[in-house]
């Protein structure tokens, strides 16, 4: 294939009578430079934005929750936590206690949803206490103080909150009768901790106490909500919640992190393929004018054809000459595309220069994560279609007898 590369490579390089060809290679090899370049970025954006929403609700979420049907409490829950940590796929486990309540610092009032945890286990299934960014993730007080609360950075900026600041819970799941109606019970606490967990959900609506705090606010004696678990491999979640009910039997049930976020790892992936879609429109643009650029050559080049074909080159030899130029357009811009697309990743990446608000896109910044596999998926697709190009361009070059394209010239 020698000299059929060495005369695609003089076509493209070479001058020509009509300029305008030459555009059309230029704008053909921008297009799918572009083409590529904007793919790839956008994949790696929306793996990065998957990865990242991923690592923070796994952050605050649990693998898998264990629960009684119709959320009652679950009482003397320690054999059910034994029962619970005896399945080899759990790493750790942590009984909660979950519900929403009112929160008020001095004259600012807000919703939250309030947990009740234990601390020593709680560092075992979510990783809370690493995001500790004031104060500590601590629930012991002293005699004489008010048990400690620990709250979003979020909610405690709207509740005008610091450190060391008295915090009134109203709760009506343990609400009082009274002839003027129920009355939710109230207590008061100790902001002892403020959390960012990255994601601003989680970080405006949470706020954690401890466990037996709770359960004496609530007045629930010794039962809790449910259990969170962490188990070893994330992606089996949902076979070991399943395996872990399978042992405890009826009322039991069991959440995991796939199913509670199903709806939005769904429309990501759905908005990922979608992206991938129209983005490969713009290298089909680049591939029609690959085409267009093709057939003009074979119009002016039909005096050299003629006489390749007269000297001996075969109509196969004639047709790889062409298939070779949109193969070198194509793949020329392909690895362009491929440079310009990981420059502008790692550029987004180490900069992190688009901000995003926090309140829409539950992330504060525009997360990357490159993959191979999509550079390779990427680059395959785009020299395919560049070659598919080629094809009818190539094929009217084969067709072409020698006698009648020297005779017009």
């Amino acid at each position: 294939m020698g000299y059929e590369f060495f005369i695609a490579r003089r076509h493209l390089g070479g001058k020509r009578r009509t300029g305008f060809i030459s555009v059309i290679s230029l704008l053909s090899l921008a297009g799918v430079t572009v083409g590529v370049a904007a793919l790839l970025v956008v994949i790696s954006v929306m793996n990065g934005f998957q990865e990242e929403l991923r690592s923070k609700i796994l952050g605050v979420t649990a693998h898998v929750i264990i629960l009684r049907h119709q959320n009652e409490p679950i009482e003397d829950y320690e054999p059910v936590v034994a029962a619970v940590r005896a399945n080899p796929e759990v790493v750790s486990c942590s009984p909660f206690i979950y519900t929403k309540s009112m929160v008020a610092v001095g004259r600012q009032v807000d919703g939250v949803v309030l947990r009740g945890i234990d601390p020593a286990l709680e560092t075992g299934v979510t990783d809370v206490a690493r995001n500790i960014v004031a104060g500590a993730f601590e629930f012991a007080a002293a005699a004489g103080e008010l048990p400690p609360v620990v709250m979003g950075i979020e909610l405690a900026d709207r509740l005008r909150a610091h450190l060391g600041d008295t915090v009134t819970v109203a709760s009506p799941q343990a609400a009082t009768a009274t002839p003027l109606g129920l009355i939710p019970r109230a207590r008061q606490f100790r902001l002892a901790g403020i959390f960012d967990a990255g994601m601003y959900e989680y970080n405006s609506t949470l706020a954690y106490i401890g466990l037996a705090e709770a359960q004496e606010f609530l007045q629930l004696g010794h039962s809790i909500t449910g259990i969170e678990v962490k188990v070893r491999d994330l992606y089996q979640a949902p076979r070991v919640g399943r395996d872990i009910v399978r042992s405890l039997g009826a009322p039991y049930r069991a959440n995991d992190w796939m199913q509670l976020n199903w709806n939005l790892f769904s429309a990501l992936k759905l908005e990922k393929t979608v992206m991938f879609l129209i983005l490969v429109l713009v290298i089909m643009v680049a591939a029609f004018n690959i085409i267009s650029s093709l057939i003009m050559i074979v119009i002016e080049k039909t005096r050299e054809i003629g006489i390749l074909k007269s000297m001996g080159a075969t109509s196969r030899s004639v047709m790889r000459i062409f298939m070779l130029e949109g193969l070198i357009i194509g793949s020329g811009g392909t690895l362009m595309g491929l440079a310009l697309g990981y420059g502008l990743c790692r550029l987004l990446a180490r900069y992190q220069f688009v901000r995003l608000p926090a309140d829409v896109y539950f992330i504060n910044k525009l997360p990357v994560q490159m993959q191979a596999a999509d550079f390779a998926l990427i680059a395959a697709a785009a020299v395919a279609i560049t070659f598919l190009a080629t094809i009818y361009p190539a094929w009217k070059a084969f067709r072409m007898q020698p006698v009648e394209a020297i005779r017009y010239e």
